[in-house]
């Protein structure tokens, strides 16, 4: 049957600290994925809010 074996693979670049094939790449992916979602969240939580104009009666 085809396929590829998922132990013989070297790599290279990110693809070394992200990949589908070992738990540690799974891990350093979900960890990412938190980091962003945590990351925008704290963005638009902390970000200034808009005044009102004030006008002179």
């Amino acid at each position: 049957m085809g396929g590829h074996d998922a132990g013989t693979h070297q790599f290279t670049g990110l693809a070394k600290y992200f990949n589908a094939y070992t738990m540690i790449g799974r891990r350093n992916c979900v960890l990412a994925t938190y980091a962003t979602i945590a990351g925008i969240v704290l963005f638009f939580k902390l970000k200034p809010k808009k005044q009102a104009a004030v006008t002179e009666k």
